[in-house]
């Protein structure tokens, strides 16, 4: 016995040197890593909201809220991780000593409880996961496309389950070593009276069974038992400390810190208004400082080294679970976009390069260049131009990252050298840009044009200027936007937007041709000069006219206005259209009446992203539906924070899509499948794209033998329009 207590003293002790010294190693080369970025200012502070923030995160798991199962399973290994240290910590000196427990707190009832219902907690959470795993995992002898389907195409499979699998071994012995414990103490009679459910509560029974074996029978199971444990969480030390890209082990320790570090400490995931462009001091750029600007600044990020720290941090963190590819509307239409793809891309880019950069800049008193740096993203290949381009923002990916990964950020930061720096952009976006420069709009009609939704109206639209003095005279300032002036569909929503407030009896203006693009699809397309050159214009017009609070039908205006302008000084108060007439419809000053013909309609509603899952809107849409009679709601299958993307956003209004299934026939076909009449929507550009959609998907199933034939072609309208239809008749 004491020979063998020996050698496994000897083993631990090699195995535990050995392992820390390795995973400090990873550690310092994660560090290295990440400082290789820009600063990102604001991070830290403030101490005290971040950390309940976190706290809340951890316990809370709230990323995890349509997953119930595998919420309770990650949570329990979650929490098993730094309790179940406590018997790695008991482990060494039961090597030494198989009756030894932890000084004060090792027989502790309500610790010696939490372990154990923790312990086996993780235990049936770990098998559920493996389980998970091998269940939707990519299988190699079904077609490509097939495989794409699952979250875990793409990661590495080899990782995942090396690290499940020390997790069950870990929490077996952790068990096992309960049970011997129980059984060795009932032996010993200065030790008999821990020998009960008391201190044993759920491993008691276990124990039990070991109650014929001979006392150095039990010690040597335990020195074994407590051995095992101890290598096997070592070699687990090695592995990932060799491996510093291996994110499935390492976002135990980084994601706590990349929570904490997260754009907003209110708990906010990263989406609504983007990151400002900044400076390699990390302060934001704005026109009127570019000639103060170095002759060789970088504007965005076209190197790794131009990201900033914590987007490094959220390459190294991320997990490989695939839930934002699950939930990524390009890569589900056929599309090379997945978020988790570029991520894991620009991880192995950034490691592979950090070490070069930073002997860099420690001084190595080389005066060449050093060819590591500045290697373009895009065109070294790390990053698919068609990667790049596919993405439509809609923030899938940064609501679904139980790691809080800033996906669009990174894209956009990306997207913004290209087109600053590099003048790499579509061809379709060169016609926008231009467009938006000469016109004021992506449609690159002229401004006197602005108005013309309002002819035919039995009153008069009062334009501030002209009609009214200023927009402190009216109760709201009705912003337009391009495509309410501009496109036909829209043009509608626009027009009953107008009459309703005109029944409700809610004063209104509009700007006319003062109005220009907000230079939404600027910014999402890189072009943050021409963003700022817009909203500048706008905020300046915005406060001539006295504007205090605005209606907006476009969720892009919205989100713009109410949420990007403060960051070039314009702050206004902002409601989308939905939510002032579900006000106006509460407050009965709009009332609906029932169809003539008492029949039921069924209508299915289409969140758009930058409403509902860029500023949480989703109530009031459905609100309004409720309200009116004879409407019968039937939800898609992705709705709320699950809501698939209609295509437009990113710009990619103005793009085509040349890969793969278009993003709109897609979720127009979802839609069409509840069997709806009315496919409603609160955003332009949704109604378009839908409405496209749905003609294409009509177009494709002519055939009487296509089941969607069967179904029928709804109609794509606002809710505005829907509300009009029924207000009129009253």
């Amino acid at each position: 016995m004491d020979l063998l207590r020996g050698v496994c003293l000897a083993l631990v002790v090699v195995a535990t040197v050995g392992g820390v010294a390795v995973f400090v190693r990873g550690v310092m080369r994660i560090v290295a890593t990440v400082r290789i970025g820009r600063p990102a200012p604001g991070r830290f502070a403030p101490v005290g909201p971040r950390l309940g923030m976190l706290l809340r995160e951890l316990i809370g798991h709230g990323r995890f809220q349509h997953k119930p199962a595998v919420r309770v399973a990650h949570w329990a290994v979650m929490v098993s991780f730094p309790l179940l240290f406590l018997t790695l910590v008991s482990g060494y000196g039961q090597v030494a000593d198989p009756s030894y427990g932890l000084p004060v707190i090792g027989h502790l009832p309500p610790l010696e409880w939490a372990i154990e219902a923790i312990a086996w907690l993780s235990l049936f959470g770990i098998i559920g996961l493996i389980r998970l795993r091998l269940r939707i995992r990519p299988r190699a002898d079904r077609p490509e496309a097939e495989q794409r389907r699952s979250r875990f195409f793409g990661s590495n499979q080899a990782q995942a389950y090396f690290v499940e699998a020390t997790v069950l071994l870990v929490v077996a012995a952790a068990l096992t070593l309960r049970g011997l414990e129980y059984a060795l103490a009932s032996q010993d009679p200065a030790t008999e009276h821990l020998a009960s459910a008391w201190h044993f509560p759920l491993t008691a029974w276990y124990g039990g069974l070991w109650s014929g074996a001979s006392t150095s029978v039990l010690e040597t199971a335990i020195v074994v038992t407590a051995t095992v444990k101890i290598l096997v969480s070592m070699s687990w030390f090695v592995v990932v400390g060799l491996q510093p890209t291996m994110g499935v082990a390492w976002h135990r320790f980084l994601a706590v810190v990349n929570v904490y570090a997260r754009r907003t400490s209110d708990g906010r995931p990263a989406l609504g208004p983007l990151m400002p462009l900044a400076g390699p001091d990390g302060s934001p750029i704005d026109l009127n400082a570019l000639e103060d600007l170095p002759d060789d600044v970088r504007l965005g990020a076209g190197a790794v080294e131009d990201l900033t720290w914590k987007a490094l941090l959220d390459v190294s963190t991320c997990t490989e679970c695939g839930r934002c590819q699950d939930q990524c509307p390009a890569w589900a239409t056929g599309k090379p976009l997945s978020p988790k793809l570029f991520t894991l891309a620009l991880r192995d880019h950034a490691a592979a390069t950090a070490p070069y950069l930073q002997a860099t800049r420690a001084g190595s008193g080389e005066t060449e260049p050093d060819p590591h740096a500045g290697i373009d993203l895009v065109a070294s290949g790390v990053i698919d131009p068609d990667v790049l381009w596919a993405c439509t923002t809609c923030g899938a990916c940064v609501q679904q990252c139980p790691v809080d990964i800033e996906h669009v950020d990174t894209i956009l930061d990306i997207r913004r050298y290209q087109v600053l720096m590099e003048s790499a952009f579509p061809n379709e976006l060169g016609g926008a840009f231009t467009k938006l420069e000469r016109q004021g709009n992506p449609w690159g009609l002229p401004a006197r044009a602005r108005l013309d939704w309002a002819k035919g109206l039995d009153f008069e639209v009062p334009v501030v200027g002209a009609d009214v003095e200023s927009a402190a005279d009216v109760d709201y300032l009705f912003w337009v936007g391009c495509a309410g002036a501009y496109e036909d569909r829209a043009k509608k929503t626009t027009r009953a937007v107008a009459e309703l407030l005109h029944i409700a009896g809610v004063s209104f203006a509009v700007l006319g041709d003062g109005e220009t693009c907000t230079g939404d699809p600027a910014r999402r397309a890189g072009n943050e000069l021409l963003y700022q050159m817009l909203a500048a214009q706008n905020v300046e017009t915005l406060n001539e006219v006295g504007a205090q609070r605005i209606v907006v039908t476009c969720a892009h205006c919205f989100n713009t206005i109410s949420r990007e302008y403060p960051q070039v000084g314009g702050r206004f108060e902002v409601v989308h259209h939905t939510e002032l007439l579900d006000t106006l419809v509460a407050d009965g000053r709009l009332v609906p009446t029932a169809a003539p013909e008492a029949s039921t309609t069924t209508v299915t509603y289409h969140d758009p992203c930058y409403l509902g899952r860029h500023n949480q809107i989703y109530s009031p849409p459905r609100e309004l539906l409720g309200a009116l009679p004879g409407v019968e709601l039937a939800e898609m299958p992705r709705n709320k924070e699950m809501s698939f993307c209609c295509g437009a956003g990113g710009a990619r209004m103005w793009m085509e899509e040349s890969i793969g299934t278009r993003i709109s026939t897609t979720r127009a076909a979802e839609a069409v499948a509840t069997g709806a009449d009315v496919i409603a929507t609160a955003c332009p550009y949704c109604t378009v794209m839908l409405s496209d959609g749905v003609a294409a998907g009509a177009a494709a199933a002519a055939s009487p033998a296509d089941p969607r034939a069967q179904v029928g072609v709804p109609e794509v309208a606002d809710i505005a329009v829907l509300l009009l239809d029924r207000v009129r008749r009253s």
